[in-house]
């Protein structure tokens, strides 16, 4: 049996309009519009036609006759667009049937999101997306194992290297998850408790991803010069994909913090070196320039987060440990800008919408004393700090845009709580680097949110409009298809997209849901290594 991820069939009325009767009926036919299908070809002036979940023909228009038209002239018509590094959990895993639509991407005009990233994607892949497609959503998932979620299985939050024992109930997890469809290993190596783990450890357990022909997704163990540096830390990524025989893909490209601005050429060229002796290396970008992070994790450093954040609070409580930290705390300020460079971007907070700067200056403190008394606040409860969320203005715009440039970058948001990318990137990306400052080219644009995402991913079915593939198609407004959401209000849905189709269902009319909840969890096929 297939999974429901991965159907197939095109049903009697898509072979009639495959038969090419003009007199035939299908299901949808989007009309006149001008059609980027994804590939690294002009632009046509034609009509799609949509019949179940499947697109039945691309082409100019012949006057089929169909139980919906959209009316597209004057628009773009694309396939949806494919979100390479999503946070959605709480809107797919949410309680809501309407929060699960997924509304934030829906509105961007993505209809595919990848999950699992920065290392915290679960190793019951088939479970979790057997779930999450009969819970209805209104996107696709892809989903990724996480390497941070397996080794919190196996060693919980210790700073130690595995046992044999232990590594190889890590590398069991992952290949189980590899074998029940997950499309590689994600890692997020700044992060504690994964950033404890050494670069053997991370490359023996990502060989079970690439033995099964999965990647190596990697949020670098350093983006700026925590630990490592960025272009020592870019360098790990590749020489672990290389040992474990995966493709390397590198989240959210960036050379982070004031030290690191102008660096995108030489990390550039690393991955180029990489490139040229034959290495399969690409990487996604979101088009801003600040990072989304917290409080936590921009200034604290990994050994005193050790065993959990109430481990992190008992250390401020220690004088002669709290002092050490302190001083590397303000030398983490200083590497991301300052304290005016961190906007506090939790929602619902007494700091909501100001920068550290400020509230240290509302309360009279010292910035440092203001993150920790932020963080005592936000951690009451004893879970993660959620409440310390900021928008970290570090990256510089020449960067930005030199990375952009690259052929063997694609589009992702990052999409997390807080911060407007959430809600936003594609249609910034559009305004800001493609209408304003011309970048890159509006099909260069679509290519690196369709064709080339689903390419790299291997994501069968998708990120085409063509004949037989997934009718997965957005129509937008080059004229409206714009941001609404900024960083004081990050929950704004984006504007102009006309329409969104999801496996051939009409997702969104006019910015607004329909209430079909027509997302698939797109499981890999099962690798023939992993048996019946």
């Amino acid at each position: 049996m297939r999974r429901a991820g991965l159907r197939a069939g095109v049903g009697l009325a898509a072979m009639l309009v495959l038969g090419g009767a003009n007199e035939a009926t299908v299901d949808v036919v989007i009309r006149g519009g001008t059609i980027y299908t994804g590939a690294d070809t002009p632009p046509i002036t034609g009509d799609v036609e949509i019949a179940g979940d499947r697109i039945v023909y691309v082409g100019p228009g012949r006057g089929t006759r169909a139980g919906q038209v959209v009316d597209s002239k004057g628009q773009i018509v694309a396939p949806g667009f494919i979100d390479a590094h999503t946070h959605p959990d709480s809107y797919i895993r949410s309680d809501d049937p309407k929060a699960r639509l997924n509304l934030p991407w829906l509105a961007q005009g993505v209809s595919t999101i990848v999950i699992g990233v920065d290392g915290y994607g679960t190793p019951d892949v088939g479970e979790d997306g057997r779930k999450l497609e009969a819970s209805g959503i209104g996107t696709n998932v892809v989903p990724f194992v996480g390497f941070g979620a397996i080794r919190q299985r196996v060693l919980g939050k210790a700073d130690r290297a595995p046992t044999p024992a232990e590594l190889a109930e890590e590398k069991r997890l992952a290949a189980k998850a590899m074998c029940e469809g997950a499309y590689g290993l994600s890692a997020g190596l700044f992060y504690p408790p994964q950033s404890f783990a050494k670069t053997d450890e991370v490359a023996a357990v990502a060989a079970e991803a690439g033995k099964r022909g999965g990647m190596y997704d990697s949020h670098q163990r350093d983006e700026s010069n925590y630990n490592i540096g960025l272009i020592a830390s870019t360098k790990e990524a590749i020489e672990i994909g290389r040992r474990a025989g995966a493709p390397v893909h590198i989240a959210h490209l960036k050379a982070l913090g004031v030290d690191l601005h102008g660096k995108a050429p030489e990390l550039i060229r690393t991955i180029k070196d990489a490139r040229a002796a034959g290495q399969d290396v690409t990487a996604d970008q979101y088009p801003w320039l600040a990072s989304g992070s917290s409080v936590d994790a921009s200034l604290v450093t990994a050994w005193a987060v050790d065993g959990g954040y109430q481990s992190m609070i008992k250390r401020f409580d220690t004088p002669e440990i709290m002092a050490r930290i302190k001083a590397e705390m303000r030398e983490n300020m200083r590497r991301r800008g300052g304290a005016e460079s961190l906007l506090l971007i939790a929602q619902g907070q007494p700091w909501t919408g100001k920068t550290l700067a400020q509230m240290a200056a509302t309360w009279k403190l010292d910035p440092i004393d203001a993150a920790i008394r932020i963080l005592r606040v936000a951690n009451a409860s004893g879970t993660e700090p959620a409440g310390a969320a900021v928008a970290s203005f570090n990256m510089a715009p020449r960067d930005v845009e030199l990375i952009m440039k690259q052929p063997w970058v694609v589009t992702s948001s990052d999409g997390s709580n807080g911060h407007p990318r959430q809600y936003a990137t594609f249609p910034k990306l559009y305004q800001d680097y493609v209408v304003k400052r011309p970048v890159i080219s509006i099909a260069q644009f679509i290519r690196r949110s369709t064709g080339a995402t689903a390419d790299m991913y291997h994501i069968s079915g998708r990120g085409y409009l063509k004949r037989g593939l997934f009718a997965d198609v957005v129509v937008f407004d080059p004229a409206a298809y714009a941001p609404r959401a900024d960083y004081i209000r990050p929950r704004e849905p984006s504007a102009g997209v006309k329409a969104l189709f999801v496996n051939g269902k009409l997702a969104l009319k006019d910015g607004a849901v329909t209430g079909a909840a027509a997302g698939r969890a797109l499981l890999r096929p099962r690798p023939a290594d992993c048996g019946q």
